[in-house]
Order: structure tokens, then C-alpha cells, then sequence
């Protein structure tokens, strides 16, 4: 299977590949076109910010390349809100594929910190991405935004409010939180989206 990574100016793309080498993966990590049309998988990962990742996805034209792949791709944290209409982070147009914008978490009281950080549950799961996975599974976190849920929620998390920690549309699949850091059960999450056919 030819797994590719999307590289852009974007940080934490190692981890995804050691979690993928694990799985016994060696992805390529490429922004050529040909090389991601041709690819089995792509995951779109990364940490970053919106405005400045998405001048560079322009820039490449790599947005139009996400878009338009029809194999399943997996987008992570910055990668999930990249996918939505439009992020408060850098008051950007992204890439559309979800029509839902990226909230800031605004807090409520003394108590909720942002960055949302650290391990938090998953609720109400809906998709294949899920497959041997308990509901208030575990994963990890690391974020200031985040998509209201939606129409495409696949999972939520609550943290000040619910949110989507997970979405799906046709081939598109994305989390907010990453799974190369969330142990076990992340691991399922990246093995059951190498196993998605669709």
C-alpha cells in the first residue's frame, strides 16, 4: 500500500510517520501532485497556523489537489480545521470541503485553559474510523480552535462545550485530535483508515 503524507509548512509530521512505521507503513512525505493522485492514502497532518498554512497550500496549489483526490485521506488537528469553510485563526478562507467554520474556544470561567491540552474522551462515534473502538475511548489533544459539531461530526469531545473531534464527508476523514500520540487506541484509529474502503 503507498501511503503519502501532504508536506507543507507544517509541524509534527514525524510522529505521524514513526506511528505509521509501527504499522509496518513507510509513507512518502511529498507535495508532488502525481505522487499524492497515485498514493493508496494521504494523511493531511500538522501544527500550525491556519493563515500561514493555507498561503502556502495557495502557493503550491495544493489546495486544489486535496480537494479533488478521491482516495481516503485523513486529515489531523490543523489538517481537520484546513478541511472547513473558513478559521477565526488568521480570519482565512481554507479549503471548503466541510462547510463548517473554526471556532477560537472562548473561555467560561477561571477554570478552562487554551490551549485545550491533554487527554480527553471521545463520545457518540459514527464512522468506520472508530471500528473495535469503546465509546470514551481516550485520545489526546492539543488545540485553541476548534469545529462546532455538524452534520459531518463523526465524534465529539466536550471541553468547555461539545466539538467535533472527528468528521467524515465521501473520502474526506479528519480528527482533531492526533492520533500518532494517543497510544493504543490511536493506533486502531490509524489502522482502521488504512482498512477503509469506500
Amino acid at each position: 500500500m503507498e501511503v503519502a503524507i501532504v508536506k507543507y509548512n507544517a509541524g509534527n509530521l514525524f510522529s505521524v510517520v514513526h506511528a505509521l512505521n509501527r504499522l509496518g507503513i513507510n509513507p512518502v512525505i511529498t507535495d508532488d501532485i502525481e505522487q499524492l493522485s497515485k498514493a493508496d492514502r494521504i494523511l493531511f497532518p500538522g501544527q500550525g497556523h491556519a493563515a500561514t498554512t493555507m498561503a502556502y497550500l495557495r502557493q503550491h496549489q495544493l489546495d486544489k489537489v486535496i480537494c479533488n483526490l478521491k482516495q481516503p485521506v485523513l486529515g489531523i488537528c490543523v489538517g481537520q480545521q484546513l478541511m472547513c469553510r473558513h478559521s477565526e485563526e488568521g480570519d482565512v478562507d481554507c479549503l471548503g470541503i466541510f462547510d463548517v467554520d473554526v471556532k477560537r474556544f472562548q473561555p467560561v470561567c477561571h477554570e478552562d485553559k487554551v490551549p485545550h491540552m491533554g487527554w480527553n474522551q471521545l463520545k457518540d462515534l459514527k464512522s468506520p474510523l472508530f471500528s473495535n473502538l469503546n465509546e470514551d475511548s481516550f485520545v489526546y489533544f492539543v488545540h485553541s480552535y476548534y469545529v462546532p459539531t455538524c452534520e459531518w461530526t463523526t465524534a465529539t469531545t466536550d471541553y468547555i462545550h461539545p466539538f467535533s473531534a472527528a468528521l467524515h464527508r465521501d473520502n474526506f476523514f479528519a480528527t482533531q485530535f492526533h492520533p500518532e500520540k494517543s497510544g493504543k487506541v490511536g493506533e486502531q484509529i490509524i489502522q482502521n483508515f488504512l482498512e477503509i474502503s469506500i
